[in-house]
């Protein structure tokens, strides 16, 4: 992977978030991959079960929110991506991410793992 192709990746999921249903998952994941969804989770492994969690955690294609991305490191298979999501009009909810991902042969994502913070969210010792 290099970062235009991480750059294209992080357009094709947001495209597929934005999209109804969950077709799209099958061109930006493998079909075991493995999505974490915080540090202490319990990965999400398979594109049935991805495509699940997805129909769960986001309210539909019409969902209003705009999403920034700046690639940290790209380094062989594995990307990590700072990311900013700031849901509503106005906005009612926002987080920061950081995203580790790795990626097979075909560039489609076979890891995915996530960091989210958001406002007010207590950090150890605080």
């Amino acid at each position: 992977m290099d970062r235009e192709q991480v750059t294209g990746w992080l357009g094709a999921y947001e495209q597929a978030w934005r999209a109804p249903g969950t077709e799209r998952l099958a061109t930006i994941f493998t079909a075991d991959a493995s999505y974490l969804q915080g540090p202490y989770r319990t990965p999400v492994i398979g594109l049935p079960d991805i495509a699940r969690m997805w129909e769960d955690e986001r309210e539909g294609p019409d969902e209003v929110f705009r999403m920034r991305s700046d690639i940290v490191a790209v380094d062989g298979d594995t990307a990590v991506v700072r990311v900013e999501v700031r849901y509503g009009d106005p906005v009612d909810q926002e987080y920061r991410d950081l995203w580790v991902m790795r990626f097979a042969a075909d560039g489609r994502c076979r890891s995915f793992e996530e960091w989210p913070f958001w406002p007010a969210q207590p950090t150890a010792g605080g």
